[in-house]
């Protein structure tokens, strides 16, 4: 038998296996310091939790934030008026109806991206619904309304995006993702949009770049709306296309439509996205416009070819809210209370600018804020503190919403909580 013989170990091998296993354990942490994160976010007042509830409708049960442990529902029912279900619709039998035909019909789940074979018949009568909704010819659902927008914009690929200041966190990270040059205009400014698009054409280096103007048309944390009138003007004036994003109005205004129903302006904005996860009682986003347009996001949308489709109960369940939204007293029931509880707190003294059906309830400081949210919650309302870095310094506050389903008495309840917690925190 052959052996093979190995070299005599020497303190030179002792001492050189030596320095490599101390180089080795002495090598600097490139990981991450997670720890120090948290701490930070907690010195700032700025650490988020989850708090989950039994069910998404207009009261619930909450539970305190458990981390990985199970969570333990409170003893009491508590008012909900932060939740984007603004018509209701989570909780109405029809929709719940429809989400379980859906499932036993066509499956839970679409198994494929839609170009494999995850495109079914509830999608595209989802799309149908949508269009004829949107006055436009086509209209595609995407898995959620992020992909909607970061899709878009990047499968658009414009030279040039003039961008509202507020705009949602998607339609930012979308510019960003499509290396256009992001022009960003004060917010609702249309005087300041007109100087940036004068200014850009003066220095365009070509005349046949493509330019894109997109906005919230309600912005979610201010509730005001954007001026689109105006803004089509100025987009016709200079040649450019306008991107809206109508996840906080799809469903509230005109036939179940948004803001671009509102006021007409169907033949003037060539692309209207929205959310399907907010009014209509569901999850995904949307984009409607030409056909030539839908059929550019079927192709280069990376974020609608590389994901699985949507949910058929997911699709079945805005399409009934969707037809709900047009064909019942939801959206009167939903802007009565808003008018309501507007009313109420502005007579009390409260600062709440906006116009739309989310309410704005500034306080100023962080800490203001969030002792009138826990008072608001320790009375059984829970209306979320919205603070820094999602809002300006200094502008801090309660983001509410009342839904359709609230009655005149959860009303009352919410206006006689804000006024004795606001007096008790001297806000009032």
């Amino acid at each position: 038998m052959t052996r093979v013989s190995m070299p005599p170990s020497t303190n030179e091998n002792r001492e050189s296996d030596t320095t490599a296993m101390t180089s080795f354990t002495r090598m600097e942490d490139r990981g991450f310091d997670l720890e120090n994160r948290r701490s930070t976010l907690e010195e700032r007042e700025l650490k988020r939790t989850l708090s989950p509830v039994d069910r998404v409708a207009e009261r619930g049960y909450f539970a305190a934030a458990s981390g990985s442990e199970l969570p333990v529902l409170d003893a009491d029912e508590a008012l909900v008026f932060g939740s984007n279900n603004y018509l209701g619709l989570t909780a109405d039998q029809r929709v719940q109806d429809a989400a379980r035909q859906a499932a036993a019909t066509v499956g839970t789940g679409a198994g494929a991206s839609r170009l494999v074979t995850g495109d079914t018949m509830v999608h595209r009568d989802l799309e149908r619904l949508l269009a004829e909704t949107k006055s436009a010819e086509r209209a595609l659902a995407f898995p959620s309304g992020y992909a909607a927008n970061v899709g878009t914009i990047t499968a658009l690929e414009p030279d040039v995006i003039f961008s509202d200041e507020l705009n949602h966190a998607s339609l930012i990270d979308g510019c960003r993702l499509s290396n256009a040059e992001a022009v960003v205009y004060e917010h609702r400014n249309v005087p300041d949009l007109r100087s940036k698009l004068e200014a850009r054409s003066e220095s365009a280096s070509e005349a046949d770049e493509s330019w894109l103007i997109v906005t919230d048309t309600v912005f979610s944390m201010d509730g005001t709306v954007a001026p689109l009138v105006s803004i089509c003007d100025l987009a016709e004036e200079f040649g450019a296309w306008v991107m809206v994003d109508e996840a906080h109005a799809t469903g509230l205004y005109v036939d179940g439509g948004g803001v671009v129903q509102a006021e007409g302006l169907e033949d003037r904005v060539q692309i209207q996205m929205g959310t399907l996860s907010k009014a209509l009682a569901s999850q995904g986003g949307y984009v409607a416009g030409s056909n030539a347009l839908i059929e550019c996001l079927v192709n280069d949308a990376r974020s609608f070819v590389f994901s699985t489709g949507l949910t058929p109960p997911a699709a079945a369940t805005a399409s009934e809210a969707l037809h709900l939204a047009r064909h019942t007293d939801a959206r009167e029931r939903l802007w009565e209370n808003v008018s309501h509880l507007r009313d109420g707190l502005e007579t009390m003294g409260f600062d709440v600018p906006g116009d739309s059906q989310i309410l704005p309830v500034i306080v100023g400081e962080r800490t203001g804020a969030l002792a009138l949210a826990a008072g608001l919650r320790e009375r059984g309302i829970v209306a979320p503190a919205i603070r820094p870095p999602s809002v300006p310094e200094g502008t801090s506050r309660l983001r509410v919403t009342p839904l359709a389903t609230h009655d005149q008495a959860d009303i009352v309840a919410c206006l006689e909580a804000f006024r004795t917690v606001g007096d008790e925190l001297g806000l009032l």
